[in-house]
Formats: structure tokens, C-alpha cells, sequence
């Protein structure tokens, strides 16, 4: 586990805690239930676990309003029973990373309790603005300021101001009331994220997905994102970590266009001139509702032209990409005719609709058609970046939208299908466990170049990846129909060919267009062996 561009070539697998395994029959899961299914992830070919908020928390925003940084949430067990899950992680090989959220806590969280009173050396309980952690947060006498600080729930809220009767005056949030943001103009408030950081990595953990990156730092006159000071200060979160836990990553959620995404990876250390200087790894937000368009829709464009729009990113970045997480699937990115054909497509009824997106899991957005399924997690795993798979659409598991919020999409692991599953050698989870492995086996899909190749047919995406030495073709027909594709293989002339998940061969590259005929819904990855 000394390879420092890992995370390049691995599979990620989102863990929601509570859903997955239940270790002490309380009803919960815990870190005691996950640490019995170790084995599970080692044998499906999973690299690393991205394990959601497992602080204490009052639960009102899942764990992401967290009310102590520096624990562990009794429903998931102790810190000692953390420390344990991690060191029989790294026992088999798997590497864990956890969510921090640094733009805010909770409403609980003492920091934040300490801000509204007295602290005990000024006599303690009336409501003051003289505590130590006032100026952890961002306070103010009106609500009118940051005006052009866009709304994120806008189902929900109406403004990014709350009044505190304690205080007699507004504090500022991003998200809900019960999450106030805290204030990164205070230096104490940089530090203590650090010092955070500092504790989780000390225990052993191989990095964080670092939740809502963009918001930081507020100034007047501005929407309060990408600003250049939330920049300067993820730089000198990063060069924290490359100075003192070399090998660790921090992955970026920032649901933004990849042309806004691309700065989040930095331009390179000046000291140095190499790699990149704030994250590893970010998210790619807008490739995952241009799957699902481009297979509604047979057509190939959504997912060439998002991907040809992206910027290059430093040789020691990485892109992730996903189907399906914890949260609704977005709709931002796209166009209002883009989103109202997403949701009449897949999201028919206005219960399976939250916030600009869709709460259902990828089975039930694709019918349980596991010809679409394996399709879409075809494109996951031969597109550039590292996938990560959201627990349980291994198996196809269901949902639940008459849950409230995103919990439809979080619902428990069904262990006796997985047991099902994998004593199928037919199963999905079998088909998965077979991508995963010849993924594994060709860096050129984590490392390699991606290249288009033009055909007529844009039923079909033919994405040629290249790299280490080695050539392959993954072609996917999104059409339930069969089709005929000729791309001009030419410069691979002489070479042979062999689908790598079946292992058939196919005739030879000659001077003659390359015919290809795919069943519906039908994938290949085809290796061009030259020489």
C-alpha cells in the first residue's frame, strides 16, 4: 500500500454506516457490523471504503451537521471499535477515506453552543457576543448581507440567514438552519479543521471527501464560491497533509461545471513545479445525468461532449466518477429541457423528485433491466476517472420514496440477497466482480488517454483508451435495438483483437473498416494487441 498515485487505478465503495451492517442486533448499523464484512469488499475487488459522517450528531442533516469533529456516534460504536475497523481494513488491503465536512456544523456542536453565551470566566449563561468562539461563526445585524449567495435547498429555504433570539441577531448557512457556517476569516477556525484532520490522520485513515468545498469564505458582492481565499486556504490544507501523511487524499465535492472543478486540483506547487496543490481527486458532477440522457435517448452526444468540454487536469490528479450516492441525483448541470426530460424519463412521479433532482436508486431509475445496468456500469468503469460504487446497486437494490428526504435511497443492505447473488456465478454482483477484476488488470483505464472515435452511428460511443503500453476499445451500444458500427481502425493495423470480459477473439485490424455488430444494450472491451 506505498503506491502514491493509488487512487488513480482504484475502485472506491461508498459505505452508508447506518444501512450497511448491523454488528450488535440494535437495529443500526455500526463499525462493528462493517468490520465482520471486511471480506466483502475484499472479495468483490474494492480498494478503498468512503465511509459517510461518522461523528456524533444530532441527525437532522445524517451526520453532515456534526456536533463533535473528534468522535465517534454512539448508534455506530466507539472510537475504540473504529480504530479496529480500520486496522482489520488495512489488514486486507483496503484503504478508507471519511467525509469532513468543513464548511459547518452543527447547531449542537459546543463551539457553536459556547458562541451564544457566556464563556464560565465572564460569569456564564446570559447571552453575550464576548465568548471565545463568537467569531467561529458568522453573525450580523441584518439578514440583508451576501445577498447574491445563491440558495442551496431551495424547496426548503427561503433565506441563508437565521435569527438567534439568544443573540438578538442572524447567523449565516449554506445549507439548513440547524448548520451554521463557520467562519474562515478566523484563523483559530483554520486551525481547528486542521487540527482535526491532524487527529483522524494520526488513527490511520488514508484521506476525507471533503464535503462542499466551494462555499469557505464569504465576501460582499459576490455569490461566496470559488472565492480566492477558500483556494488559498485548501493549498494550505494540502500541503499539510504532502508534508506530514504523504500518501493520503482528499477527494473534492464541488458540484460545479469541470472548468470550475479543474482549479480545485491547483496549478502545481511553485516550489517545485509539480502536481497539483489543493486536491487529488474531485468529483465530476455533470458526466452522471448525461449517462442516464445518453441511454434514454440512444445517443452518444451527452456523454462525448461533456467529456470533451473537460479541461486537462495535473498528471498526479484524478477525476470520480459515479452513478448513483447518498445524496438525489442532481439535476443542476443541465439544461431546464434537459432536466424536464431527465424527470419525466426517470422520474414520472413527483414523489420520486427532490430538490433539481431525482431520489432513486439506479435499478429502480433503469426498470431492474439488468441489460441497462451492467450497460451503465460498462461506461463507469472504461470512462476516464475512478469509479465508485454506492452500497447495495451491486446487487440491484431497491428503494423507498415514501421515506422523507434522501433516507428512500439509504435504506438497509439485504445481506440474504447478496448471499443469493453470490452463490449465482449469473448474478450481477458476479458480472461486477468480473469488470472490477479486468479493470484492475489495465491501468490504461485509470491512467490511460480517451479518445473518441467518429462513427456515424451515434447510438454508439466508441471511447479508444490508451496508455501503459497498451490499446483498448470499449464500445457501448445505448440502444435497445441491435446496431452496426465501421470504425476506421487503421492505425492499428495487423493488430488482433480480444473482448477482455470474455475472453472471445475477433478478427484482425486490416486496411478495411472494422465492422462491429451489437446486440441491444450490448458492451465490449476490446484489446487492440499490436506486434
Amino acid at each position: 500500500m506505498t503506491e502514491p498515485l493509488w487512487y488513480k487505478d482504484a475502485i472506491f465503495y461508498e459505505v452508508y454506516i447506518r444501512a450497511f451492517a448491523d454488528g450488535d442486533g440494535d437495529g443500526c448499523g455500526d463499525f462493528r457490523g462493517l468490520t465482520e464484512r471486511l471480506d466483502y469488499f475484499r472479495d468483490l475487488g474494492v480498494d478503498c471504503l468512503w465511509i459517510t459522517p461518522m461523528y456524533p450528531s444530532p441527525l437532522m442533516d445524517d451526520g453532515y451537521d456534526i456536533a463533535d469533529h473528534l468522535n465517534v456516534h454512539p448508534d455506530y460504536g466507539t472510537l475504540d471499535d473504529f480504530k479496529n475497523f480500520l486496522n482489520e481494513a488495512h489488514a486486507r488491503g483496503l484503504r478508507v477515506i471519511a467525509d469532513l465536512v468543513l464548511n459547518h456544523t452543527s447547531d449542537q456542536h459546543p463551539w457553536f453552543q459556547s458562541a451564544r453565551r457566556r464563556s464560565p470566566e465572564q460569569g456564564g449563561g446570559d447571552a453575550s457576543k464576548d465568548s471565545p468562539y463568537r467569531d467561529y461563526y458568522i453573525w450580523s445585524d441584518t439578514d440583508q448581507k451576501y445577498r447574491e449567495a445563491r440558495i442551496i435547498f431551495l424547496d426548503t429555504q427561503k433565506s441563508n440567514w437565521e435569527f438567534d433570539p439568544a443573540t438578538g441577531e442572524y447567523y449565516f448557512h449554506r445549507f439548513y438552519p440547524q448548520q451554521p457556517d463557520l467562519n474562515y476569516d478566523n484563523p483559530a477556525v483554520r486551525q481547528a479543521m486542521i487540527d482535526v484532520l491532524r487527529f483522524w490522520l494520526d488513527l490511520g485513515l488514508d484521506g476525507f471527501r471533503a464535503d462542499a468545498v466551494p462555499y469557505l469564505f464569504k465576501r460582499e458582492g459576490t455569490n461566496c464560491e470559488n472565492l480566492p481565499e477558500t483556494h488559498a486556504y485548501l493549498k494550505e490544507l494540502r500541503r499539510f497533509m504532502d508534508e506530514q501523511y504523504p500518501g493520503r487524499i482528499l477527494l473534492a465535492e464541488a458540484n460545479q461545471w469541470p472548468q470550475d472543478v479543474r482549479h480545485y486540483f491547483g496549478d502545481g506547487d511553485p516550489r517545485t513545479r509539480r502536481g497539483a496543490s489543493e486536491f487529488h481527486m474531485a468529483f465530476h458532477f455533470p458526466l452522471m445525468p448525461r449517462l442516464f440522457t445518453a441511454l434514454a435517448r440512444a445517443d452518444c452526444a451527452p456523454i462525448v461532449e461533456i467529456l470533451s468540454a473537460t479541461p486537462p487536469i495535473p498528471d498526479n490528479c484524478q477525476w470520480c466518477t459515479f452513478l448513483r450516492n447518498h445524496d438525489e441525483l442532481t439535476l443542476e448541470m443541465v439544461t431546464p429541457e434537459e432536466r424536464d426530460f431527465m424527470w419525466q424519463t426517470y422520474a414520472p412521479e413527483p414523489r420520486m423528485r427532490l430538490n433539481l433532482g431525482i431520489r432513486r436508486r439506479l435499478a429502480p431509475l433503469l426498470d431492474g433491466d439488468r441489460r441497462k445496468i451492467e450497460l451503465l456500469n460498462s461506461l463507469l468503469f472504461t470512462l476516464p476517472g475512478s469509479p465508485i460504487l454506492y452500497y447495495g446497486d451491486e446487487i440491484g437494490m431497491g428503494d423507498n420514496i415514501w421515506l422523507d428526504d434522501r433516507d428512500g435511497v439509504r435504506t438497509p443492505m439485504p445481506w440474504d440477497n447478496v448471499a443469493g447473488q453470490r452463490a449465482d456465478d449469473s448474478s450481477l454482483w458476479h458480472t461486477l466482480r468480473r469488470m472490477i477484476a479486468v479493470r484492475k488488470e489495465h491501468r490504461a483505464f485509470g491512467r490511460g488517454g480517451c479518445e473518441f472515435l467518429k462513427i456515424e452511428n451515434r447510438a454508439v460511443l466508441a471511447a479508444v483508451r490508451a496508455g501503459d503500453g497498451e490499446t483498448i476499445l470499449a464500445v457501448h451500444n445505448l440502444s435497445p435495438a441491435t446496431q452496426r458500427i465501421l470504425p476506421d481502425l487503421r492505425r492499428w493495423k495487423s493488430a488482433t483483437v480480444r473482448d477482455l470480459l470474455s475472453g472471445r477473439s475477433f478478427p484482425g485490424v486490416t486496411d478495411e473498416p472494422y465492422a462491429i455488430t451489437l446486440t441491444p444494450h450490448e458492451y465490449l472491451w476490446l484489446k487492440l494487441i499490436e506486434g
